[in-house]
């Protein structure tokens, strides 16, 4: 789901401690751009409520205790009709817990500790469909991918050439014949081998390096 310039951010929030979600309102309703829409204790509730209201950005826990996982809540909801975008927002930093996200369809993944500012920003980015990553899951994509090579794939290259030229993930992902969801994976990994957070940063780099 995609926001109108000028509209409010609507927000749900979703993640098993109230203290957390109350948190996180605290910080967000007071945002002028941005509103609460929902909370959800439950994976199995985020999905329910975005399922019946309208939700542009759901903040995503990894793990809720019992009943399904972040990871499993964020593919369902990226197979609604009308699919809010997902932020997760959670204390794990695992390869196998951010891969498992970004696959699911999470467009930004980003830690607990991050500061307000940084969050605000990660939010109104990820609600326009943007990758986001905190620095130091940017860092432990950049260390797992640079083992085996840092060079671009030919796939990669096509869709970093398509960023350049200013086309979205959905418009990449069309031209490609490619879901956003894979559109998304492959910036994901784009950034980590040129160990950049953004797509402009993206596009700056592979034209130093020659790539695009």
């Amino acid at each position: 789901m995609n926001t109108v310039a000028g509209e409010r951010i609507r927000l749900l929030l979703a993640d098993d401690h109230a203290i957390v979600r109350a948190g996180l309102r605290a910080l967000l309703d007071a945002a002028a751009d941005m509103e609460i829409a929902g909370e959800a204790a439950t994976a199995e509730e985020a999905v329910s409520a975005c399922a019946t209201k309208a939700v542009d950005l759901v903040l995503m826990d990894l793990r809720f205790g019992a009943g399904k996982s972040g990871v499993e809540a964020t593919s369902a909801l990226r197979a609604l009709p009308d699919p809010p975008n997902v932020l997760v927002v959670t204390n794990y930093d695992t390869d196998a817990d951010i891969l498992g996200a970004i696959e699911a369809g999470a467009c930004g993944y980003i830690l607990k500790d991050t500061p307000p500012g940084e969050l605000l920003a990660a939010v109104r980015a990820a609600a326009a469909g943007e990758s986001v990553l905190s620095p130091s899951v940017a860092s432990r994509l950049m260390t797992r991918v640079r083992k085996p090579d840092t060079t671009l794939s030919p796939r990669e290259i096509e869709v970093l050439r398509l960023v350049a030229e200013g086309h979205s993930n959905r418009e990449i992902g069309r031209g490609l014949f490619l879901s956003e969801t894979t559109v998304k994976s492959h910036l994901v990994h784009i950034y980590a081998k040129l160990g950049v957070k953004s797509r402009t940063s993206a596009v700056a780099r592979a034209r130093e390096r020659g790539a695009i």
